[in-house]
This record gives C-alpha cells, structure tokens and sequence, in this order.
C-alpha cells in the first residue's frame, strides 16, 4: 500500500512568540512536527510493516525551515521525503491544501494521512481540502486503521468519549487524531545520519486557492490589569467572589 502523508512545522507552542509586522518573527521561533502529524507518521508506518507498501512525507516549505522535520519523519520510518517550496509564510490553509493535493496527484497513493489538526492554529481543514480538490472520500478524528485489500476499518472519537467503526472504501484522506500505539522515538545520532545521507524531492507549488480571509493585523495580548488572588477557606473566598460580582453588577 503506498501512503502520503501531509505534515506541518509550526512554531515550538512551549516557547515565546514574538511578533513581527503581519506575523511571527520566524527567526526568533523553533520550528517541530506537529504533534498529529507525528501521529499520523507512526499510523503510516504501522500499516506498512502490517501490509507492506511505502510511506512518503509531504509538506509545504513555507520559510525555508521544513527539511528538519522530514529528516525526523524519515528517521521514524517514512521512506521519502517531497517538500513543495512556496516561501510564502502568509499562505492559509485552502491554499496550502490546493499545492498538497496537486503534488499528491503525482504521487498516486492508496491512501492519505494527515494529522486533524495543527497545534498552532487549531485549524483542521488541510485535510478535509485535500479530499475535496482530490474529490475523494474523507475521515476525521481517527484513532485507530487497520488496512485490508482496498479498504480501511476506522475508529473515529466523538465527542463524550463516544466511538464508532467504519469501513472507508480507498482512495481516502484519513485526518488522525492518534495512532494506533505512540509515536516511536528517534534517535538524534539516527536523525544527523538521515540529515546527511537523505535526499528531498523538491516540488514547485501549483494552482491557486484562498479561504477568502484577509489578515490585518498580528499584536500581543494588550496587559491591562493583573489578576486578584483570593486568600483564605473555601467558604471566605467564596463570600468574596460573590461580593465581587456584586461590585461589577453581575449579581
């Protein structure tokens, strides 16, 4: 079976974010895997050592930073690595999933993988995008694949723990919210290896999409107060939370 799978570098969450013009001040940030992506690598793989086939990793570069993240996924098991150089840090994500779907249609897989969401943006809709521009069938908030001749059994959460199985006939796009067992670890020594040895195929983005958004203005939060901390048993802090609310008119 081969296997796409789309991933994303966003900006290191655990770390500050500074702001630059319209947007971060990306030479200020750390760039890693989102984390439903490095799922999504461990879901692929985990099929292929299952069924056989290869797993190829694709992203868009959008400021030169993306090869240190398909090293990682090639170090975790992914056969090759396609990068799509837009240097457009502005592009949305219909855009994003317009060049993805485009230079997954050259690649003719069986089945495509992409994490739900991305942690950054908390978006969701790089996958969904790419089934629609492939015009294929797709799944969200997947748990769990087993891989068969030409279809896939699922396991999709739902909300309040809730789940259900279905059988998705390929090709598919399958947005993964966690793999079947946790994501395997890579070695460093592994990762400088591949850095050094892999070759990523260079793509040139193609066809034009917009999510009809337009971006003004990027700012920290504004600081305007700071926050009061109530002191004291449960009952007292609970009095003075009440003649708080009081005091704004809220009670």
């Amino acid at each position: 079976m081969d296997i796409v799978v789309a991933i994303k570098h966003i900006p290191s969450t655990a770390d500050e974010l500074p702001v630059k013009g319209n947007n971060l001040d990306f030479d200020s940030v750390d760039f890693v895997l989102n984390e439903f992506d490095e799922h999504s690598i461990e879901q692929a793989v985990l099929i292929k050592e299952a069924v056989g086939g290869t797993v190829t990793v694709i992203g868009v570069d959008l400021i030169g930073e993306l090869d240190g993240v398909l090293h990682l996924a090639l170090a975790k098991g992914a056969d090759k690595a396609v990068k799509i150089t837009a240097d457009n840090p502005g592009a949305d994500s219909h855009q994003q999933a317009r060049w993805l779907a485009e230079a997954i249609k050259g690649l003719a897989p069986n089945l495509i993988l992409a994490g739900v969401q991305a942690s950054n943006d908390i978006d969701g809709q790089i996958g969904p995008m790419i089934a629609a521009y492939l015009d294929i069938p797709y799944l969200g908030g997947v748990s769990s694949l087993e891989a068969a001749e030409n279809t896939l059994i699922v396991n999709k959460e739902f909300p309040g723990g809730v789940g259900a199985k279905y059988s998705v006939s390929l090709p598919a796009v399958i947005g993964v919210q966690a793999s079947s067992k946790p994501p395997r670890y890579a070695p460093i020594s592994k990762i400088r290896q591949i850095a050094q040895t892999a070759k990523i195929e260079r793509l040139e983005p193609v066809g034009e999409a917009s999510a009809g958004l337009t971006f003004k203005k990027m700012a920290p939060p504004v600081v305007t107060g700071q926050a009061e901390m109530l002191t004291g048993s449960s009952k007292e802090v609970a009095a003075k939370i009440v003649e708080l609310l009081k005091s704004k008119g809220l009670a």
